[in-house]
């Protein structure tokens, strides 16, 4: 059976959570990973969200990653490869069927690296956005608890539109920053 979707309120502990695996993987991966990101659902306080924590990990070279993978093995995590986004190493770590963490890493320079750091900072200071999206995913969750890839389908309208209001708003800050 599939694994059920659940979309919970958010929990305070998720950056301790976020901040302890960083402890852990880092030193076995350091010389490869210039920072590390906590973004996705989990690091946007007040946001619903599945209880995974995404970490976005950004690379010297991903050839340098690729050498890493018995690292992220030995702590427990599926090495995935790119996962269907070319130019990312998706790695996984699971407890039975539950997704615990979740590592995409690019190269530095990676227009995917801005993305996903615009839509966390979006969100986190759009309190009308950040509540929409909760809602999105509730409601889908709902309805679709054993579908993940109709899940993920739709809130890819939404994500799409949010993803182009946070890089204007990105480039407004950066406008007046000038």
């Amino acid at each position: 059976m599939p694994r059920k979707i659940e979309v919970v309120p958010h929990e305070p502990l998720w950056p301790t959570i976020y901040q302890n695996e960083i402890d852990r993987i880092s030193p076995l991966i350091q010389d490869v990973i210039t920072t590390f990101y906590h973004i996705g659902s989990t690091a946007v306080p007040g946001l619903a969200a599945k209880p995974t924590i995404d970490i976005l990990a950004e690379a010297r070279s991903i050839e340098m990653l690729d050498t890493k993978d018995d690292a992220m093995y030995s702590l427990g995590y599926q090495v995935k490869g790119e996962n269907g986004i070319p130019g990312r190493r998706y790695y996984r770590k699971l407890s039975g069927e539950v997704h615990l963490f979740h590592v995409h890493a690019f190269e530095a320079g990676n227009p995917e690296i801005l993305r996903h750091l615009n839509f966390r900072d979006y969100l986190r200071r759009n309190e009308k956005v950040r509540c929409a999206y909760g809602q999105l995913k509730r409601k889908l969750a709902k309805r679709f608890p054993y579908d993940s890839p109709t899940y993920t389908a739709g809130k890819s309208e939404f994500i799409q539109k949010v993803d182009r209001q946070a890089a204007e708003w990105r480039a407004s800050i950066e406008r007046n920053q000038k």
